[in-house]
């Protein structure tokens, strides 16, 4: 057995929500291993769909201790494209011009290294438990940053798109 196969594996179910693009948003991710499962979410406002869908992969990846071989799940094909169509590599070897969230892209580039990536598209609000888990804990989060003051956001990264 290869070092690579005695990670552990990790399921990680990601979504995002937002009322408006760009409006208030909320990502969420649930994060099951070995008869374990943790849920984590948040939100933004302002904020994009996009930068749900991908903040959400992003903390999920954040939350694990130690390298491992990851099973993510998602309903957003612009995440899951840019892993799987080699988009990612294009963009780090263009320094990241005319990207749309690079400080995100970067983060998760970043972030995925230690870990090896597998991707599961599963169509979103149709029933998939893990899917509406997290759909709903998203948008939960979406809710909660709707009700607080817009903090827009500034910096390297630019705007919201």
């Amino acid at each position: 057995m290869s070092s690579a196969d005695s990670r552990p594996l990790v399921r990680l179910v990601t979504d995002g929500a937002c009322s408006g693009n760009p409006g208030p948003g909320g990502w969420a991710c649930l994060l099951s291993s070995g008869g374990h499962t943790k849920e984590l979410s948040g939100g933004e406002h302002p904020t994009t769909n996009n930068r749900m869908e991908l903040t959400a992969l992003l903390e999920g990846l954040r939350a694990l201790k130690k390298p491992c071989r990851v099973h993510v799940v998602s309903d957003s094909k612009y995440v899951i494209d840019a892993f799987e169509q080699g988009w990612l590599e294009k963009w780090i070897a263009k320094k990241w011009k005319n990207v749309k969230n690079p400080d995100l892209w970067q983060a998760l580039a970043q972030s995925a290294r230690p870990h090896t990536l597998t991707f599961e598209w599963v169509q979103g609000h149709a029933g998939h438990p893990e899917n509406e888990r997290a759909d709903q804990l998203a948008v939960q989060a979406r809710d909660a940053a709707a009700r607080q003051p817009a903090t827009p956001r500034s910096g390297p990264e630019g705007g919201l798109f």
